[in-house]
């Protein structure tokens, strides 16, 4: 006969590392510098996080200056379509941080392990 687990309601002293190691993963998508701030760092599961997100801070920074600096067609067209790619890469990038998962993000992800080296 399998062993029973007791779950005790309202008990919230019993946190996990690896809960609190998803929750830095997923406020690396908020504010990336956040999780190297913490006991988490040195976790292999929140540097991929972190540098997943800071990636994506940096493709939403120089999208909205390429799109800023090229008059209408970047203000109208490439501006919109770089904001909402941002929202959606951020937005995959905290469901695979709760899942649990290190998967890259489209079309940029592959590009954090390249040239951030923390």
């Amino acid at each position: 006969m399998p062993e029973e687990t007791k779950k005790t309601d309202g008990d919230t002293s019993a946190v996990s590392k690896q809960d609190v190691n998803v929750g830095m993963g997923i406020v690396a998508y908020l504010i990336f510098f956040i999780p190297l701030l913490t006991d988490s760092k040195d976790d292999p599961f929140v540097k991929f996080h972190v540098k997943q997100g800071l990636n994506l801070l940096i493709f939403a920074v120089v999208g909205s200056v390429v799109s800023g600096i090229i008059p209408v067609i970047g203000w109208f067209i490439l501006g919109p379509i770089i904001s909402i790619a941002s929202l959606v890469l951020g937005i995959m990038g905290i469901i695979n941080a709760a899942n649990k998962e290190m998967k890259e993000l489209p079309l940029i992800g592959k590009y954090a392990a390249q040239y951030l080296k923390f």
